[in-house]
């Protein structure tokens, strides 16, 4: 295990300018959080003037690649991943990568999935000695459960653990994923968390023209859940929390924003829920702002970039004690929080809620004002810390 404290140094000014390769099986307009948070961190990186190489599959067969100051991307085969409906799996692509690579080396690589592109840029990067930091966003051993696998669990924890391992540092976004990945023998870990766009998600964006849409007036509650519907995401904890919160108030919508794979069995078990589909950009932002108390059931995210677009956006949270939620909610001052897997602890917390208006009210503004700390400049500032430490650290490995 791995206790030695990552200390930040200043950056050489020689240093200022990096080349990154940014390498990634998902990538927008793809709506995910691993997406959205790379495409946070390129954009970041980039404003810094470093120079960014994106390398990721075609989404669809007339793409483009983008080619702008400061920005490259390099499009690779991908085939759809099953039950990810959008979402591609890249290829391998060691033999392209190694000419790209050779030809103009970049002066630090950084691997966000673990699919066939991603092994592809590990071995490629190790063989050009190339500095290269990894990102871990995805629960990938915890989903194995939820879709018939889980007898595979311990064999994908020990294909994670072999994928990471062999990089100077694998970025996780809370300490409490650093301590678990630590006790599986993972090693290098680096904390860097995530910011909000408190501009775009925003309570000022609230529609009363959307909450009519909603067939609700101006003082009947709203519960909003954003994300994927599908199995890893524990909606059946969400079905039986909108249960309760009719019998206490029946007059209480639930507003589902997002799609997957459960979205037909959740409508005909719950008749009464809506259906926005997926939302993006500034008419999310609305969504969530239209709504007064977000429950976010889940049990398998590394972060949960949901949690703090809807703290930004003025929503009283429900969730359970972990993650995100534990990292930036406090219970019963900016929020709810129920403890890990408790189900009738998190039903409760929302049959409760929706009975005391004032109560929603005063959650709600501590949300906005606790999300207002929470900056993606000093996320920013982390990542290229640990970008220039690897790259020390392999000029130490070779003198």
């Amino acid at each position: 295990m791995n206790d030695t404290p990552f200390v930040l140094q200043e950056l050489p000014a020689a240093q200022a300018s990096l080349r990154v390769a940014v390498v990634t099986e998902t990538y927008p307009p793809e709506v995910n959080g691993v997406a959205m948070t790379l495409s946070r961190m390129v954009g970041g990186l980039q404003r810094r003037g470093h120079q960014i190489q994106l390398v990721r599959p075609r989404q669809y067969p007339a793409e483009h690649p983008a080619a702008e100051a400061q920005f490259e991307e390099v499009l690779k085969p991908g085939v759809p991943i099953p039950r990810y409906d959008g979402l591609k799996l890249g290829l391998p692509a060691k033999r392209a990568l190694f000419r790209l690579w050779s030809l103009k080396r970049p002066d630090v690589v950084h691997i966000a999935t673990e699919g066939p592109l991603g092994w592809s840029a590990l071995a490629v990067a190790l063989k050009l000695k190339l500095p290269v930091s990894t990102g871990f966003h995805t629960n990938f051993h915890s989903y194995s459960r939820h879709y018939g696998i889980g007898f595979l669990r311990t064999s994908i924890a020990a294909y994670l653990r072999k994928f990471h391992n062999r990089a100077l540092a694998t970025l996780v976004p809370t300490e409490e994923m650093r301590v678990d990945l630590d006790s599986q023998g993972f090693l290098n870990l680096r904390v860097v968390s995530r910011g909000v766009d408190t501009r775009l998600f925003s309570p000022q964006r609230r529609n009363l023209e959307l909450r009519r849409q909603w067939g609700v007036s101006g003082v009947q509650p709203v519960a909003l859940y954003v994300g994927r519907l599908a199995p890893e995401k524990n909606l059946r904890v969400l079905g039986a929390a909108f249960a309760a919160i009719r019998r206490a108030r029946p007059e209480t919508r639930l507003v589902v924003v997002g799609d997957g794979p459960q979205r037909a069995e959740i409508a005909a078990r719950h008749p009464q829920i809506v259906f926005a589909g997926t939302r993006g950009g500034e008419d999310l932002a609305t969504h969530y702002a239209s709504a007064d108390l977000f429950l976010f059931p889940s049990l398998t995210e590394t972060f949960g970039n949901v949690t703090l677009e809807a703290m930004a956006s003025g929503l009283a949270v429900g969730a359970y004690d972990y993650a995100t939620a534990r990292q930036h909610v406090a219970h019963e001052i900016s929020g709810l929080l129920a403890p890990f897997g408790d189900v009738d602890a998190f039903v409760r917390l929302a049959a409760d809620a929706v009975q005391d208006p004032v109560r929603i009210a005063q959650l709600r503004a501590r949300a906005r004002e606790a999300a207002e700390h929470i900056d993606w400049e000093s996320v920013f500032d982390r990542v290229e810390a640990v970008l220039f430490d690897v790259i020390r650290q392999r000029d130490l490995a070779q003198v």
